[in-house]
């Protein structure tokens, strides 16, 4: 990797993005807590949530992931109280898309996924961005159960 690219992969956007990561830490009382982990390079992130009427009510993260993944967690923590698992679902689906098939980023609330478009190039490090979506998802569904 040149580095041209990585001065564009870890561009400042994403690095703001890093240093402003909201809900992180435990969550008292979660009705679901569930930590997925990235075994290409290591990044972990827990989510614990309660939900109500479908709904996150409460939320928070533990974060300890790459650049990329720590940005990824910022948006979707700037967000996520109020959102349904349909809206998640989609909004991971879209990033998914945007990462793997030259898809746009996904739309207002999660927009600012845009800053990650650099890392279509570096598929290794597609599963750190994924985390927090898919460890939301899946506290979401444990919630449910």
């Amino acid at each position: 990797m040149a580095e041209t690219d990585l001065m564009q992969l870890y561009s400042r956007r994403i690095l703001a993005l890093t240093t402003a990561i909201p809900h992180q830490g435990r969550l008292e009382g979660a009705q679901a807590s569930v930590q997925r982990r990235s075994p290409q390079c290591g990044s972990s992130v827990t989510v614990h949530l309660s939900v109500a009427d479908g709904r996150i009510s409460d939320f928070a993260q533990e974060v300890r992931a790459c650049a990329l993944g720590q940005a990824s967690a910022s948006v979707l923590g700037q967000a996520v109280i109020g959102m349904d698992r349909a809206a998640i679902s989609q909004a991971r689906d879209q990033l998914r898309a945007m990462l793997t098939q030259d898809a746009p980023a996904p739309a207002a609330p999660f927009a600012d996924l845009e800053a990650l478009i650099p890392a279509r190039a570096y598929p290794n490090r597609h599963a750190s961005i994924l985390l927090a979506w898919e460890a939301t998802l899946d506290a979401m569904d444990q919630a449910a159960a």
